[in-house]
């Protein structure tokens, strides 16, 4: 019989990057730690990293621009 549950990897195509891996787990964090709000997210990973492709300091912009560029990338 077949498992009836979801694997969250079932629709992965690849391993995730070293930064990809860091930038999960650092959002976990954020998110375990209370932090719910963009605004404060941002400021999360600008304490604990990873810095931001492109740029050493992340925005709410270049925020959101990169979980879709990873978001296009699934």
């Amino acid at each position: 019989m077949q498992e009836l549950y979801l694997n969250s990897h079932q629709a992965r195509r690849r391993l995730p990057t070293a930064y990809e891996d860091l930038l999960g787990d650092s959002i976990e964090r954020s998110f375990a730690s209370g932090i719910h709000d963009l605004a404060a997210l941002v400021e999360h990973l600008n304490r604990s990293g990873p810095n931001c492709p492109g740029s050493d300091v992340w925005t709410e912009q270049n925020y959101q621009t990169e979980m879709a560029r990873l978001a296009a990338e699934c």
